[in-house]
């Protein structure tokens, strides 16, 4: 059996109007044929797909194509997305006669002058491979589905949780794919697509409604002859033109039980509506009192509307400006993207005074905010950080600087935002010993749980706002809710 995998994600935010280039890709990770399969290079989902072909009996030759891994930002550029596809195409048919496709996505990818990137990728493949050979989507689960991926795949399979679960995920889009392939299983599918976005405050499936929606899929795939079932709370910053929730299920020869479940997956993601727009998070005002008052340990604010995870530009100056004009006296780490002052503070070297306008030069939301304050540290910013789904990346020149209450990382590139503490340490400061660190993230906090004495949400403007009402919807279906009153998601299909 030959299998090949590709891997190509990134999520995109149509508000960010920078726009995601290949050097991006090669930040995180852009690698073809054997390199993809070097253990350094690996990323959780090829490592679980790679984990699926130790364990399995069969005799299982691994062809792999092309990985890149471009984060969460703006489009990407068109001549991007016409390399990705001309590599593909290419790729799949000089290492013909292939048995079946692996293929890793995100979903919720979007190109300059193109909404839907993935279904662009299964047309490519599809016409590289031809209508035989099986194809097994996997996807995040914060994907925007689209008829052009559920008619280009044979199975699609989502993540299970957030936080997410790409290596567990892959071995199991990879054992299905394995069936396929030996004709074990004859899949009957069936998706549903709903008028319904929602913030991105309720998007742990550890709790609330979430929680409740996914762990009914879970008890689905436990029914006799249910193959696989997900669900697509989709990212909500795309304003495109087939945009929603969804879900799909997948059957084992059972078309009537397939559609049975998905409309029951889309009435309960309904009734879960008004659950879904509940909001957490505080005023700045509010957030910066409750952190100054913290008495021990270390105070995360998530600032939600600079999410490196969900596509800004990690350029926002709020909670900066805040913190400053504040007079709070507590030590507070803080990421920034701002290549220009990067390069200028690594001109002045370590030790070096500076005043400058730093940030809001990105994403059109922000402003800049003048600082006073000493380098500290000089780095290249290219790291490998453990425990990461996707270890690598490039930072560029970054600095430490520290000015009053605030030390800020400056970067050239905004890898992950300091969403990880491995991060900070990897530059020679240790977040544990700040009263507060800024997250660009509005769910993935587990990095920072063991020296997190409490998270505090912080409703903050930008990308990534969970004030999704007042960004500036041009092309999504209408109506949509909560953007518009809907009465039965059966009658806006």
């Amino acid at each position: 059996m030959r299998l090949a995998v590709i891997g190509m994600a990134q999520e995109t935010d149509t508000f960010n109007p920078q726009l995601t280039t290949l050097d991006d890709f090669r930040a995180y990770g852009l690698y073809e044929g054997q390199q993809m399969l070097e253990d350094r290079h690996l990323d959780a989902r090829t490592r679980g797909f790679l984990t699926a072909v130790r364990v399995d009996a069969g005799d299982i030759e691994v062809v792999p194509i092309i990985r890149g891994i471009g984060g969460s930002y703006g489009r990407i550029a068109r001549a991007v997305l016409d390399h990705f596809l001309d590599r593909i195409g290419s790729s799949l048919r000089a290492g013909a006669p292939l048995d079946g496709l692996a293929l890793q996505l995100h979903g919720g990818c979007c190109a300059d002058g193109i909404d839907d990137v993935e279904g662009a990728i299964l047309e490519t493949c599809r016409e590289a491979l031809g209508p035989d050979v099986p194809i097994v989507l996997s996807l995040d689960h914060h994907a925007n589905l689209t008829r052009r991926m559920v008619m280009g795949a044979d199975l699609i399979v989502g993540f299970r949780t957030q936080p997410h679960d790409p290596y567990e995920t892959s071995i199991a889009a990879a054992q299905l794919l394995f069936r396929l392939v030996r004709r074990e299983i004859a899949p009957r599918g069936a998706w549903r697509k709903l008028p319904l976005i929602s913030h991105q405050e309720q998007y742990l499936t550890s709790a609330g409604p979430m929680r409740t929606w996914f762990q009914r899929a879970r008890a689905m795939e436990r029914i006799p002859g249910v193959l696989t079932v997900s669900n697509f709370p989709v990212q909500p910053w795309l304003d495109i033109e087939e945009m929603g929730f969804a879900s799909c299920v997948y059957t084992d020869g059972d078309q009537a039980l397939a559609d049975r479940l998905a409309d029951e997956l889309a009435d309960l993601a309904w009734s879960l509506r008004d659950e879904l727009q509940v909001q957490t998070s505080i005023p700045v005002v509010e957030a910066l009192q409750v952190t100054a008052a913290a008495p021990h340990g270390v105070v995360i604010l998530s600032d939600h509307g600079d999410s490196v995870f969900g596509g800004s530009a990690c350029d926002s100056t709020t909670l900066l400006e805040a913190i400053l004009g504040s007079g709070m006296d507590r030590r507070v780490l803080i990421p920034l993207v701002d290549g220009e002052s990067a390069r200028a503070c690594a001109a002045l070297g370590p030790g070096a005074s500076i005043t400058r306008a730093v940030g809001g030069t990105l994403s059109g939301f922000f402003r800049p905010v003048t600082i006073t304050g000493t380098v500290r540290t000089v780095a290249d910013g290219q790291l490998y950080v453990d425990g990461l789904p996707d270890p690598e990346m490039d930072m560029g020149v970054t600095v430490i600087v520290d000015c009053g209450p605030v030390t800020l990382m400056i970067s050239e590139q905004r890898g992950v935002g300091g969403n990880h503490p491995g991060v900070y340490r990897a530059f020679g400061v240790e977040p544990a010993d700040f009263h507060a660190v800024v997250l660009k993230t509005a769910s993935n906090f587990q990095w920072f749980r063991p020296i997190a004495a409490q998270v505090i949400r912080v409703d903050t403007p930008g990308p990534t706002q969970s004030d999704i009402g007042s960004l500036p919807w041009a092309r999504i279906p209408r109506p949509m809710y909560p953007l518009d009153p809907v009465a039965d998601w059966r009658q806006e299909r």
